[in-house]
């Protein structure tokens, strides 16, 4: 398995650092660690094999070897499962710190559910390529077709991302927390990438339709 760290990591390690937040950074680092465990264990589980590991500024993230008999609707179904495994582990995380809160200190009780509590809402919400992206993509592939995957997808995580933005910079007026807009800035990084992506293979369509 193919391991990528992308140097970024660093630079919002230092942001987190001057905007003394960096305990909350690590706590976040580490729970999406177990976070993409759960991924990797789901994913195992399910016959699939590991192709790679990204290190990146918000998290981890694990692709799976694809084989050819596994393209089937099955694998849609274990693409979703493997999406909400990541989700699920933090949730879990939270319920077992709440049964043995007895022997945590109140402020790390508190630190520890708020982190999986947001890494689980974050990984959750319509944007591909989160976790709830991929759920949505990959249920519409089930019920549309991978065409109209594609399409829905890429307009409903464009719709979420600008309703993000809007409730996002409420939370910066009112809390002025400017970590809040790099996570924003990210985001619409990847949102920039996946247009393209969604672009390209748009005009892929159009040409095997004309074609």
């Amino acid at each position: 398995m193919n391991i990528k760290i992308n140097l970024k990591i660093f630079l919002f390690a230092i942001i987190f650092y001057f905007t003394k937040q960096i305990h909350i950074y690590v706590l976040l680092m580490l729970f999406a660690f177990c976070h993409e465990m759960g991924h990797l264990l789901c994913g195992i589980i399910l016959g699939l094999k590991p192709k790679s590991l990204k290190i990146m500024p918000m998290g981890l993230s694990i692709e799976f070897e694809i084989y050819s008999k596994n393209i089937k609707e099955k694998l849609q179904i274990k693409k979703i499962w493997i999406a909400l495994a990541g989700p699920i582990t933090n949730i879990m995380i939270m319920f077992i710190t709440i049964i043995f809160n007895k022997n945590i200190e109140t402020i790390l009780y508190q630190e520890i559910i708020y982190s999986n509590l947001l890494i689980a809402i974050f990984n959750l919400l319509p944007i591909y390529p989160l976790d709830g992206g991929r759920v949505l993509k990959e249920v519409i592939h089930i019920m549309k077709g991978r065409k109209r995957a594609i399409e829905l997808t890429n307009y409903i995580s464009n719709v979420s991302m600008i309703l993000l933005t809007f409730t996002s910079s409420i939370a910066i007026y009112y809390y002025k927390n400017i970590a809040i807009l790099f996570i924003v800035a990210y985001l619409w990084c990847m949102i920039f990438i996946e247009n393209k992506r969604y672009n390209l293979k748009k005009r892929i369509y159009k040409i095997m339709e004309n074609g």
